[in-house]
């Protein structure tokens, strides 16, 4: 297929089929490290993301207020980044449903709120769990289907992001850290290695 228009990401793994954005790595073309495919259309802020996705193996996510790292980035102790390495906010997509529904901060704070939620982050950076949602992390999980399509809303507004899969809020967070938060930034799509 050809490449996604208004999308940015190695063609290696990235494509367009059937009108669908494919992301793939297989035994013969394997990643080495987390990539992504970075829309070009602005760094939005508040804003609304309806999409539906399909996972049939490993780790994903949706990155949102994001940044792209600039190419040689040092991470942890020996790895450098690519050319299209994020780090920020991400909806987090696994194909066991270990932790998707749950938001996420790639290369940052990491786990913010995790499935069945509503969490706060302090001004010092430190998550912590407000209330739980009223319905559970395992009945939010029975919810989301395996290798089949499901639909994501990811709704920004100010510092509170909260996810909604198929009609219910999967994670909700609320984020006071000024020095560690972004109110605006790129989205993305990540392939996770493995």
């Amino acid at each position: 297929g050809e490449s996604p228009k208004g999308w940015d990401g190695t063609p290696a793994f990235w494509k367009v089929e059937d009108g669908a954005i494919v992301g793939q790595s297989t035994p013969e073309n394997k990643i080495t490290q987390n990539t992504f495919l970075i829309w070009r259309g602005g760094e939005p802020g508040d804003f609304e993301l309806k999409l539906e996705y399909r996972i049939n193996s490993t780790n994903s996510g949706i990155q949102i207020r994001s940044v792209q790292l600039p190419e040689g980035t040092q991470i942890g102790a020996a790895v450098r980044t690519g050319k299209w390495v994020m780090k920020g906010y991400q909806a987090d997509i696994d194909f066991n449903n270990q932790f998707t529904g749950q938001i996420y901060e790639e290369r940052g704070r990491t786990f913010l709120a995790m499935r069945g939620q509503f969490a706060h982050v302090t001004a010092e950076g430190k998550p912590e769990v407000l209330g739980a949602l009223e319905t559970s992390a395992d009945q939010l999980k029975g919810l989301i289907k395996q290798n089949d399509w499901n639909q994501v809303h990811i709704s920004a507004r100010g510092n509170m992001i909260t996810q909604i899969m198929s009609g219910h809020v999967t994670s909700a967070l609320v984020d006071d850290d000024e020095k560690g938060r972004l109110l605006k930034g790129l989205i993305g799509f990540q392939i996770h290695v493995g």
